[in-house]
């Protein structure tokens, strides 16, 4: 019962990254439409991990600042129950350790998009706080993201830079 489990629980993540590739090949509307699909199949009780990387993707096939901010948030949403759902240490929670900079880097890319600077600050030093946390060993997942981890850093220092120009 658990292997038959853990295998849909693959599947589901592989139909994810097959749909993160169409989105990365340029296809979008593909790429939303199966996540809708995929949404509408985990529901809001499906795996917390699924939720959060779904929706994570999802709002990078938005047209509208205001649905990706929803989706952003939907994704933090799912991060943080899933953190108070598994003990420290358990794989999806290491997982979601190490996609904290990227969800709060993301929500404040959002928030400056709709024209909300202060909301896009708190989030670009909690992005930066989570990224503080990686380097420093909390998740011990540096070593398997430190590239992941690296790009996400960039980023956020170029958002950084941007929002003290304004």
């Amino acid at each position: 019962m658990v292997e038959q489990q853990e295998a849909s629980e693959d599947a589901v993540m592989t139909r994810i990254g097959q749909a993160v590739m169409l989105l990365h090949g340029g296809d979008r509307e593909e790429a939303r439409n199966r996540f809708g699909l995929l949404w509408s199949e985990l529901g809001a009780d499906g795996d917390a991990l699924h939720r959060c990387t779904l929706a994570h993707y999802m709002a990078d096939t938005q047209d509208d600042p205001g649905d990706e901010l929803a989706w952003d948030l939907r994704a933090l949403t799912a991060a943080e129950a899933l953190s108070g759902d598994r003990p420290d240490g358990h794989r999806d929670s290491l997982a979601v350790q190490a996609l904290c900079p990227s969800l709060h880097l993301n929500l404040a890319a959002d928030y400056l998009k709709l024209q909300r600077p202060d909301a896009a600050r708190i989030h670009l030093r909690q992005a930066r706080d989570a990224a503080d946390r990686l380097e420093g060993g909390g998740s011990g997942a540096r070593g398997a993201h430190s590239g992941y981890d690296g790009g996400v850093r960039a980023a956020i220092d170029r958002l950084e830079l941007r929002m003290r120009g304004m």
